[in-house]
């Protein structure tokens, strides 16, 4: 009797291959690597954070910088303007909120005039809070709105302390006009924005957001990088420069209560 012994079956080897993380994984894997958010790191901390070669985290940190999701100084890397256009949230929002609301009551009553804060979202601001008694109905804000940021001084002293290319990029599009007061031109606004870091920060608007309405503001900043602004409305460009030191003086207390550790990463 024969035996039938069939062909041996072959069966295909695969073999595992690992492949790269894509571009995209490794650009989040960076921006993962700054927690708190509000950390500045080092190029070889991003490094071992993100578990990436040093030479293709420092090609990815150049390009994030150029597009405005970091910012480059030389104590390092920390979160950029457009970054900071998504992470004005409602947490963060309240922080600043609750730093600044005995800054801003005090303002008032000091000077009876209409106390904002806002914050900066891309080429807008956002209204955070408005302080003013029976005199706020007349100015024609409100919280939660937005208004263009380079025709209101509370848009101009934050722009005042960004770098040339992140405003290049957030004005892309080009400035609206709102007034006829309004800066559409950037070399103009350039100039206002140089006038401003001249002034300490002192951003001033006559007219540019609303008709016969004046500001005088400054921003609030945390490592040198502004998170909000706070102002003053009034009806006359010298009441405004009579109680400018106050707002620079409150925007500055404010700016070291945030700073402080745990304020801002809580």
């Amino acid at each position: 009797m024969s035996v039938l012994t069939s062909a041996p079956t072959l069966v295909p080897t695969v073999q595992a291959t690992t492949q790269a993380p894509s571009m995209v994984s490794r650009m989040t894997m960076i921006m993962e690597a700054f927690e708190p958010q509000d950390a500045r790191l080092l190029l070889d901390e991003i490094t071992v954070r993100a578990g990436l070669p040093r030479s293709t985290t420092h090609r990815i940190l150049d390009q994030l910088v150029q597009l405005g999701w970091l910012e480059h100084a030389p104590d390092g890397y920390g979160m950029g303007w457009r970054s900071l256009k998504y992470r004005n949230n409602d947490s963060i929002s309240s922080r600043i909120r609750a730093e600044a609301a005995p800054l801003l009551h005090d303002l008032q009553i000091r000077t009876g005039k209409v106390v904002h804060l806002a914050v900066l979202e891309g080429a807008n601001i956002r209204y955070l809070d408005k302080l003013g008694g029976p005199t706020a109905v007349n100015i024609p804000s409100r919280v939660g709105g937005v208004n263009p940021a380079h025709g209101t001084a509370l848009g101009k002293s934050m722009l005042a302390w960004m770098d040339p290319e992140d405003l290049d990029e957030i004005f892309a599009n080009g400035l609206p006009g709102v007034t006829g007061k309004t800066l559409t031109d950037s070399t103009l606004l350039y100039s206002e924005l140089a006038r401003i870091r001249r002034r300490g920060g002192l951003a001033y608007e006559s007219g540019e957001s609303y008709e016969g309405i004046t500001c005088v503001a400054a921003a609030i900043r945390v490592r040198r990088k502004p998170v909000a602004a706070l102002s003053l409305v009034g009806r006359g460009r010298d009441s405004m420069e009579l109680v400018a030191p106050l707002v620079q003086q409150a925007a500055h207390r404010i700016s070291e209560a945030l700073s402080a550790p745990a304020s801002m990463t809580a």
